[in-house]
C-alpha cells in the first residue's frame, strides 16, 4: 500500500448523479487502495473534442493512484456511483483484457495506422502498472502492428520500457511527453501525492532521450499563483535532459475538481491558497470555471497573457517553442494520414484546427 494511502482519510464531494450522500459521524476511515479487474468491451475512445489534438486514446485504468488534487478526470469516476475526491485515488479498476483487445481492434482490414495516445484520462503508468503490465503489453501490440503511439504520463515507471519505446519510435513512431508542473519535489507532493517527484520525471525524461525516444515536456496545468513562477526552471530543466518539444494548458476545475482542487490547496498551502484562488477567478471571468471548447484550455487576462508570454519567451529561447508532428502511417515521427475527425461544434480560433495564435498550447501529438 503506497504511503499516501497510509496518510489520508476518505473524502469525497457530493455526487451529482446520486440522491443520496453519507457523511462521516466520527473521523473517516484510512483510506487503503481497491483494485477492481474488469473484462472490458472495448479499450480505444474514439475523441471528437475540438481542442483535443488526437482522435484516439488508450486508458487501461480507471482512477489514478497519483492523486493530483486538480485531476479533470475525477468526475468520470462519478458515472460509476463513486466518488470524485479519494475514490479516484483509490479504486481503481483495471481493464485485464486491454491487450488483446487492442490487437482484435488492430487488425481490422480497414483499420487505418492511425496513432493512438496512452493516457489522456488517467496515467497509463500508474504504480498498478508495475504488477500488471497492460501499458507495455498494448506498446508491444502496436509494435507488433507498426501503429504510432504517444503517451502521456508523471511516472517514472514510462522508463521501464525505454527499450521498448525505442523500436516502436524506429518502426512506427513513438514520442513521450512527461507531465511536470512543478520545479520543487514538496511543493509538487502537497499536490501531486502519489505521483514521483519531478526530480524523478526529469530523471525518466533523460533516460528516454537516451534510449532514442523523442521526449518532451507538458506543464499542465499551470495554475495561476502557484505554479507559473516555475516555468523558466521547468522548461530549461527539460531542455537539459533531452526535450525537444513543450506544451501547456491552463488549470482546469469542472464539476466536483473545483471542491477536491480548493481543500486540498488550502490544507496543503493554506498561505497561498487565497491568492491562488483570486487568480484562478482573474483568469476566468470571475469564475473558478469556463466549461467552453477551447476556453478551457486557456485564460484571459493581463495576468494570464504574462504568463503566456513567458512560457513562449522561454520556449523559444531554449529550442521548444513548437511541439514537432508524430505519428504518421509509414513515416516515423510524421502526422496520420486518416482523415480530420467530423464534428458538428463551431472551430473557433484558437481551436486543434486553428491555433495559430498559441502554437504552443496543447498540439502535443497532432
Amino acid at each position: 500500500m503506497s504511503a499516501v494511502f497510509m496518510l489520508r482519510r476518505v473524502a469525497n464531494p457530493p455526487n451529482p448523479f446520486t440522491a443520496e450522500h453519507c457523511e462521516w459521524l466520527d473521523e473517516p476511515p484510512a483510506i487503503s487502495l481497491d483494485v477492481y479487474e474488469e473484462t472490458a468491451k472495448s479499450i480505444l475512445s474514439e475523441n471528437d473534442s475540438p481542442d483535443i489534438p488526437f482522435r484516439w486514446s488508450l486508458n487501461p485504468y480507471r482512477g489514478c493512484q497519483h492523486a493530483c488534487a486538480y485531476c479533470y478526470a475525477r468526475p468520470y469516476h462519478e458515472y460509476l456511483d463513486l466518488g470524485a475526491g479519494t475514490d479516484f485515488d483509490s479504486k481503481i479498476t483495471v481493464k485485464v483484457n486491454a491487450p488483446e483487445l487492442l490487437a482484435a481492434e488492430l487488425r481490422r482490414p480497414r483499420r487505418q495506422r492511425e496513432q493512438i495516445v496512452f493516457s489522456g484520462v488517467t496515467d497509463c503508468y500508474q504504480p498498478l502498472e508495475a504488477v500488471y503490465r497492460l501499458t507495455r503489453r498494448c506498446l508491444e501490440v502496436c509494435l507488433s502492428a507498426g501503429n504510432p503511439v504517444g503517451i502521456i504520463t508523471k511516472s517514472y515507471l514510462v522508463a521501464r520500457d525505454a527499450s521498448l519505446l525505442a523500436q516502436l519510435n524506429a518502426a512506427a513512431g513513438a514520442r513521450v511527453h512527461m507531465s511536470i508542473c512543478f520545479a520543487d519535489d514538496a511543493r509538487a507532493r502537497a499536490i501531486e501525492p502519489g505521483a514521483p517527484p519531478p526530480s524523478r520525471r526529469f530523471d525518466a525524461m533523460r533516460r528516454l532521450r537516451d534510449a532514442g525516444v523523442g521526449v518532451g515536456i507538458m506543464l499542465a496545468p499551470l495554475i495561476p499563483g502557484l505554479n507559473d513562477g516555475d516555468i523558466p526552471a521547468l522548461l530549461e530543466r527539460a531542455a537539459e535532459c533531452g526535450a525537444s518539444s513543450a506544451a501547456y494548458t491552463a488549470l482546469r476545475l469542472p464539476g466536483s475538481v473545483r471542491e477536491v482542487f480548493l481543500t486540498r490547496l488550502r490544507e496543503a498551502l493554506p498561505d497561498r491558497a487565497a491568492r491562488v484562488e483570486a487568480r484562478i477567478r482573474d483568469m476566468r471571468g470571475g469564475q473558478l470555471t469556463d466549461p467552453r471548447f477551447v476556453s478551457r484550455m486557456d485564460g484571459q487576462g493581463p495576468y494570464w497573457e504574462s504568463v503566456r508570454q513567458l512560457f513562449e519567451k522561454t520556449a523559444s529561447r531554449l529550442g521548444l517553442a513548437e511541439p514537432p508532428p508524430c505519428g504518421a502511417v509509414g513515416e516515423p515521427g510524421g502526422r496520420t494520414n486518416s482523415n480530420p475527425v467530423e464534428t458538428d461544434r463551431e472551430q473557433p480560433a484558437g481551436s486543434p484546427r486553428d491555433r495559430s495564435s498559441h502554437p504552443t498550447q496543447l498540439p502535443l501529438f497532432e
